[in-house]
């Protein structure tokens, strides 16, 4: 990790087509300026966080789907021996 001190008005440049100026620094944060290309996401750290447990609890348990087919097929057995 690089750690970097910067003022106002100050940038920095991440390669040859990112770069990152402080707009303004005050007691409860900094405001930064990105300036990147359109193909490059940037993405605020806690949403990458959030949209990661989205799809976490969004995929299935193996075994959570393994036994919904068990009961199902037992279901589908007693449907077909009781006809």
């Amino acid at each position: 990790m690089l750690i970097l001190r910067r003022k106002k008005n100050e940038s920095l440049l991440i390669g040859d087509n990112i770069r990152i100026t402080i707009i303004e620094c005050a007691g409860d944060g900094v405001r930064l300026a990105i300036d990147a290309p359109k193909q490059i996401s940037i993405l605020r750290e806690e949403l990458s966080e959030a949209e990661q447990s989205n799809k976490t609890a969004l995929t299935p348990n193996i075994n959570s789907v393994m036994l919904l087919q068990s009961i199902l097929k037992k279901k589908s057995e007693s449907s077909d021996s009781q006809a």
